[in-house]
This record gives C-alpha cells, sequence and structure tokens, in this order.
C-alpha cells in the first residue's frame, strides 16, 4: 500500500502527540493562523472518530425536524460540513455498510442481502479501516459497524479492518428478547420497549456500554504514539424500539403527528413496497391482527411508534452526546475529524411503509456530516469545550444552525475517499471495469472539492503555500 504524504513515521507521530500538543502548538493564542495550517496539516497525522448509526432517517434539529430533540448532533453539525441530501447505496444494512466501508457498490460486493462474504464471493476489496490501519493508524472497532454474521465472515472482517477484536456490548443478546414490560404487567418481546434501565438484565443498555467502552479507548489512545480509527456503531433506532423509557416524556402523544403521506400509492408495483414483516413479529404487533402485505396500523399505534422512534433518537444523541464530550475532555477534539452518518434511513408510515426496504427517499436518505479541527470550525482555544454535553430535556434549548450545507446530491459510497483525503492519506484511485481483481480502488466520489474555503483570500497562511490543505487534499475526484 502506498503511504499517505502525512506519514513520516513513528518519530513524527511521537513529535506531535508528546511535544507539539502538549505545548499548545495546536492553539491559535500561542501560535497564530500561520502555524495552525502548517504544523496540524502538514507534520501531525489527524485520528478519525467515525461514528455510525442504524436505521437513523434526517430527523434531526440540524436537518430542519423541529419536533426532534437533538441538540448534541446538532452541535456537531453546527461545527460540521452538512450533506442535505446523501443516500445510502440500499436500504438494507449489510449491503449498505459493506459498500460504504469498502468504497464499492453492491453490485461490485455482489451483496444484496445479509447471506455473503465480500471476500469469498466477490473480490478481496480493501477496507476503509484497513487501509487506514495498512499506514499507521490503531484501528478500533465498537458496536455494529459492519453487520454481524456471515457479511462480515462472523468477524467485523477481522483480522483484515482492526488492530483488536472488535467490541460488543454483552446485552446486545437481550435486544430481541423479553424484556419489556407490557400493560399487563408481563414481559413481552415487543416493538415499543420504553424500559427501566435498572431493570433490565444487566442494568445496562448497549448503546450506552458501546459510549463506556469508546469513552476507555480514547483515553488508552490520549497517550499513544500511533494516531487512531476509532468506529463506533449505535443500535438505536433500530427495531425494536428499546430505550430509557423517561425519553418518551420528550414526546407527549397528544403532539406526535401523522405521516404526511400515509397512504400506499395507487398503482404502486409489488416490487417497489415491503410488507414490513419483521416488525410485524413483535408480540404488540401481532395483537393488532393486521393485514398482509398492506394492512393499515391503527392511528393511535402509528402514533406510539412514531414517539418511540423519536424517542429513541433523543436516547442516541445522548450518548453522542457524551462521547463527544469525552473527546474534548481529553482534548482530542482539535486533532481527531468526525464523521457521522447512518446506514440508511427508515418509513415512518409514509407510503403505508413501516421499515427500510424501500427505494422511497424516506428509506435510502441519510445524515452525513463532517467536522474537521481548523477547516469546519476554528481550533479550540485552551481549554475551550467544542462539544460540551447538552441535556435534550433542558426546557430550552438553543437552536443551532448547520456550520455549513452542500446541498448536492452525494452517495454514502463517497465516505471512504473522503475519510483517506480528509486525514492525509493518498485517496485511493477510482476503479477500472470490472473491478473485481482490483484490491483496492473506489467507485465513489472524494467530496473534498465541498472542503475548500469559500474565498481562499481570506486565508493567506494558507495561499501560496506548497504543502497547503487544499493542494493536497482536493485530488481527482
Amino acid at each position: 500500500m502506498a503511504s499517505g504524504v502525512l506519514r513520516d513515521g513513528l518519530y513524527m507521530n511521537v513529535f506531535c502527540r508528546f511535544f507539539l500538543l502538549p505545548l499548545g502548538l495546536f492553539s491559535s493564542s500561542l501560535c497564530g493562523p500561520a502555524l495552525d495550517s502548517v504544523f496540524a496539516w502538514t507534520l501531525c497525522p489527524l485520528n478519525v472518530l467515525l461514528i455510525i448509526v442504524d436505521d437513523l432517517r434526517p430527523s434531526l434539529g440540524c436537518y430542519g425536524d423541529k419536533a426532534i430533540r437533538s441538540p448534541n448532533i446538532d452541535q456537531l453539525a453546527s461545527r460540521s460540513l452538512l450533506f442535505q441530501n446523501a443516500f445510502a447505496q440500499q436500504a438494507v444494512c449489510a449491503p449498505s455498510r459493506v459498500s460504504f466501508l469498502t468504497g464499492r457498490r453492491p453490485d461490485t460486493t455482489r451483496l444484496y442481502d445479509f447471506n455473503s462474504y465480500w471476500r469469498i464471493h466477490a473480490g478481496n476489496f480493501s477496507t476503509i479501516p484497513q487501509y487506514f490501519k495498512e499506514n499507521g493508524y490503531v484501528t478500533m472497532s465498537v458496536g455494529k459497524v459492519f453487520h454481524p454474521g456471515i457479511s462480515s465472515n462472523y468477524s467485523d472482517d477481522s483480522p483484515y479492518s482492526w488492530s483488536f477484536p472488535p467490541y460488543h456490548p454483552s446485552s446486545e443478546k437481550y435486544e430481541n428478547t423479553k424484556t419489556c414490560r407490557g400493560p399487563d404487567g408481563q414481559l413481552h418481546a415487543n416493538l415499543l420497549c420504553p424500559v427501566d434501565v435498572a431493570d433490565v438484565p444487566e442494568g445496562t443498555l448497549p448503546d450506552k456500554q458501546s459510549t463506556e467502552q469508546a469513552i476507555r479507548l480514547l483515553e488508552k489512545m490520549k497517550t499513544s504514539a500511533s494516531p487512531f480509527f476509532l468506529a463506533v456503531g449505535y443500535h438505536k433506532p433500530h427495531i425494536p424500539f428499546r430505550y430509557p423509557k423517561e425519553f418518551q416524556k420528550l414526546y407527549p402523544l397528544e403532539n406526535i403527528t401523522l405521516a404526511p403521506d400515509p397512504q400506499v400509492p395507487a398503482g404502486l408495483p409489488p416490487v417497489a413496497y415491503n410488507p414490513w414483516m419483521d416488525i410485524r413479529q413483535r408480540e404488540d404487533v401481532q395483537a393488532l391482527n393486521l393485514s398482509v402485505p398492506y394492512g393499515p396500523i391503527p392511528v393511535d399505534f402509528q402514533r406510539k411508534i412514531r414517539q418511540s422512534y423519536f424517542a429513541s433518537v433523543s436516547y442516541l444523541d445522548t450518548q453522542v452526546g457524551h462521547l463527544l464530550s469525552a473527546l474534548d475532555d481529553l482534548q482530542l477534539t482539535n486533532s481527531t475529524i468526525i464523521a457521522f452518518a447512518s446506514d440508511h434511513g427508515w418509513a415512518l408510515g409514509e407510503h403505508g411503509e413501516w421499515a427500510k426496504y424501500s427505494n422511497f427517499d424516506v428509506a435510502t436518505r441519510v445524515p452525513l456530516m463532517f467536522y474537521v479541527p481548523g477547516r469546519t470550525a476554528p481550533l479550540p482555544e485552551a481549554g475551550e469545550e467544542l462539544f460540551p454535553y447538552i441535556d435534550p430535556f433542558d426546557s430550552v434549548l438553543e437552536l443551532m444552525e448547520p456550520g455549513r450545507r452542500v446541498m448536492d446530491l452525494v452517495e454514502l459510497l463517497s465516505l471512504s475517499p473522503t475519510l483517506a483525503g480528509l486525514a492525509g492519506l493518498h485517496v485511493p484511485p477510482r476503479c477500472p471495469v470490472p473491478s473485481f481483481h482490483v484490491q483496492l480502488c473506489r467507485e465513489g466520489q472524494n467530496l473534498g472539492k465541498h472542503f475548500q474555503l469559500q474565498d481562499l483570500g481570506e486565508d493567506p497562511h494558507l495561499r501560496g503555500n506548497p504543502l497547503s490543505w487544499q493542494q493536497r487534499f482536493l485530488v481527482e475526484e
């Protein structure tokens, strides 16, 4: 593998982490903007924190949904470049994740379901964490990053992608068991599953465990001589909607609106519709005795589904908030790229759908944003917190606008080449056709052009610098 232009070896990493950073050379109050630009982007490799969420549509405040309380993700968006129209390659977990983690389309990975491993059935394609690992990064996986099972060889693609065995929360095994207290006082395997966390097995939930483990890894990497690539995969708002019950209070049922287009479109071809069989298997949905395939769900239960989805999003937001606050506390925000994305969306009654598995906008559109220190937001001053934790239960939340929006239509496939470029690695070349024999290439665009300063003339410390960030990153799209 070709090394990136920022790979100056172990000695440079040690110099950066134990000399430059402690001296505060990334702080504009000590160095001025010239050293911010030159030192941060020509000497020291940037870490990567990749946050992947399961089944999250852009139902977030930063995407204009004023009903949703997502203050911590909104705060991240306020310091990021946000892509308003980003779409997954397929609205199914395994194909989407394998696609954006390899940079190849499902037609190349030959994965449209959950039942094959690309290295065996398609080609020995590199992944983005593998590429970082081969360029000197410590790569770590927490929670659901690859889809578990055969599609990642029952190993989350270890040892290719990760420096250590991936971490999975011990409480994952209870997600689909009878842990939901129903109106009858009994435990059920329900779709709607607000819980008292103290009463569930192990007294915790998977996403809480993932956040705690991710913070432990960040604490260890704080003193490491190597840069890190940490991927954190959150389960919620994936079904079942199993979340701390107090989050229901943020969304009173009387305030929950229905989907604006709840009817199955007239003349819809059967192939374009999914009968949401996965939620029909839940005990509380079975009790509704719905007809298959179109069935409509009673209006009062529709509101409960939407309430629990939104509550799950706010619960997720608190976990993202705790993780980013820890990054601040460890003084890693000035040296860490943060990428935030979802594998696909989820229909909440639009077109009569209650699932992913379709090509409707609500199933394929995803949130996508990148925080790049010193580029999408100024480098933090000494002692400054960029991402202080915000409690979604605060009665008054400050409205935060995204740092900058990109309205162009983009693909989640672009995540891999864009992260490589942002970190200063060589962006993999475009794939030939066919490319089954090529280990490292990309089928998506590099989104580097969107990170250009809007007016380069406003930054004289970058203009004319032969190692300037634009010149090194803005390569072939």
